[in-house]
């Protein structure tokens, strides 16, 4: 029989308003057998994180509360301990030795002014009797023991130098150096490409069964559960609806919001019409599958195609400087975009993925001018955009918009959500006065399921999915011809994802856009494009029809993005 590591008893969590305390997790139970993986899934405000940071003993005691539970804990001689009963200094032993943790963005985790090895040593000598040199060669033989290439020039690097991957391998080898008995991963992967998620997955894996840890594994997306776990448990509005095996659960969900999560992640067997969300499994609406198929998809791109191109790019090149002399003069140049040409038709979904640092935002910028070519042709019409003045392009950029990565640092927190969309109306000049354009906000507004009572909000007060939709009613106000959207559903819980991509699709439809649609995810990708565009260090590495990309790749690059796909299922 399996030992019990961890146990939470009936657990209930409130956080304090201005009139009362609200629940964030309500009278919750589970149980961590020693050597198991547990992940905890569940959207954005289910209370997943919430109880980690109870278990952590790290939540905000001014602002919150444990109103009922304890947290039993076994360690290694097997005494019980209910951490809820330990004051902040007897916790202090605890985390980093016992229990360590994670968390979601390795960047606002680490020190951005201590080098890296710095930082792995400091949590060393914190909790073990030894020396700085002893402490040196253990977070080196740590960076090795999660894969960190050059572990020495590592140790003396700042976090800012790393990349994402390497940033939160860094952060595991953090965890792991008091060779703790639980590993709570807090979304660990959440903001990383496909392949990088695979590798940081399979290294958990492997120090988990090395070590002999049990882990608890936080995320949004149950692909990512069916890849590293044991056990499931499902939270939903900070109840949990259902828990037990893993594969039992993905096979036979019985909860409405488990087979929601489920379903909502874009098909690759299948090219759906209409993603289905968790709303239509909760509420019952009764959602049916309608797929395209391959003789209607055929005779959509026959139409699309039969046009001249919209817009042309022609052999663009993007140079950064990274080295100069005293002088001044450039010793080291980065070519961040390599001679690529394409063609995007009108009424087309033209998919653009590839790693972080593959090039496709810079190329999506250096399109819209945003990032100047350093040599090459941007055609709209027929007009080349590089040679256009900075006025000239403010005109231009009326017809062709932008909906960036994160919504949130794309709008500013102190003007209202009504006037930041009626902003550029006003800088174009769309519609003779204020109250024209007020009028047109609501009418925008209602058609990205928003409504009149949001104009006057700001966008603190909104969800990560309601601000999406405002930027791309943002988007939606200049009447643009082109979209390009970049990354613009990577920060989204799979939920929320299916329903922007539900409207973006449906807003193509009705006002006749063409998108460029840049991602990391070419599952995401697949489901939105007409073609595809491969990228790898600047360069194009395949172009084709995107279903015919998916099911018959023809570069190592693109079937390796594939089969990283997680919970490919």
């Amino acid at each position: 029989m399996e030992q019990e590591l961890l146990r939470v008893n009936h657990l209930t969590i409130e956080f304090k308003s201005e009139t009362a305390f609200n629940k964030a997790v309500d009278d919750i139970s589970f149980s961590l057998n020693k050597g198991e993986i547990l992940g905890i899934v569940g959207e954005s405000g289910s209370g997943k994180s919430v109880t980690s940071l109870a278990i952590m003993q790290l939540l905000d005691k001014d602002a919150s509360r444990i109103s009922s539970g304890e947290i039993i804990f076994h360690d290694k001689s097997d005494l019980q301990q209910d951490l809820l009963q330990l004051n902040e200094k007897e916790m202090r032993k605890w985390r980093g030795n016992k229990i360590a943790m994670i968390f979601q963005e390795p960047m606002t985790s680490l020190n951005p002014v201590m080098k890296c090895g710095k930082q792995v040593m400091e949590a060393i000598l914190l909790h073990q009797q030894i020396s700085k040199k002893e402490a040196k060669e253990k977070t080196i033989f740590l960076f090795n023991e999660v894969l960190l290439p050059k572990p020495e020039e590592v140790f003396n690097k700042y976090p800012h130098e790393l990349s994402g991957g390497q940033k939160q391998r860094v952060m595991i080898a953090m965890a792991i150096s008091g060779n703790p008995l639980l590993l709570i991963a807090d979304e660990p992967t959440t903001a990383l490409d496909v392949t990088v998620q695979k590798t940081i997955l399979q290294l958990l894996k492997n120090l988990q069964q090395k070590h002999r840890m049990s882990v608890i594994f936080i995320t949004h997306d149950l692909g990512v559960v069916a890849e590293i776990a044991d056990n499931v448990v499902v939270l939903f509005k900070g109840n949990i609806v259902e828990q037990g095996n893993v594969n039992a659960i993905f096979k036979n969900a019985r909860h409405p919001y488990t087979q929601g999560l489920l379903a909502c992640r874009p098909r690759l067997d299948k090219r759906l019409a209409h993603l289905p969300t968790v709303n239509d499994f909760i509420n019952q609406t009764g959602f049916k599958e309608i797929e395209i198929s391959k003789t209607l998809r055929e005779e959509q791109q026959k139409i699309i195609y039969a046009k001249p191109p919209i817009l042309q790019i022609k052999d663009i090149n993007v140079n950064f400087i990274t080295k100069t002399s005293l002088l001044g003069k450039p010793t080291e140049i980065f070519k961040a975009v390599k001679n690529i040409s394409f063609d995007v038709f009108e009424g087309e979904t033209l998919g653009l993925v590839g790693e972080s640092g593959c090039g496709k935002t810079t190329l999506g910028r250096s399109i819209l001018q945003l990032i100047k070519a350093s040599s090459g042709q941007v055609l709209y019409k027929g007009k080349e955009l590089t040679t256009l003045s900075n006025s000239g392009m403010r005109a231009f950029r009326q017809k062709l918009q932008i909906i960036f990565q994160d919504p949130y640092s794309s709008l500013n927190p102190r003007i209202s959500i009504g006037n930041a969309i009626m902003e550029p109306m006003k800088v174009h000049n769309i519609l003779e006065n204020d109250k024209a354009r007020k009028a047109r906000v609501i009418e925008i507004l209602e058609r990205v399921n928003m409504n009149e009572s949001h104009f006057k909000r700001y966008p603190h007060e909104f969800s990560g999915g309601q601000r999406q939709r405002i930027c791309i009613a943002r988007a939606l106000a200049l009447n643009p011809e082109l979209i390009i959207c970049d990354e613009s559903v990577s920060a989204l819980d799979v939920s929320v994802q299916a329903q922007v991509l539900n409207l973006l699709n449906e807003l193509k439809l009705d006002f006749k856009f063409t998108y460029i649609f840049i991602s990391h995810d070419l599952s995401v990708v697949k489901f939105m494009s007409d073609r595809m565009i491969v990228m790898k260090c600047g360069e194009i590495v395949e172009m084709g029809e995107a279903d015919n990309i998916y099911s018959k790749p023809l570069s190592p690059y693109t079937k390796n993005l594939i089969q990283s796909i997680p919970g490919n299922f």
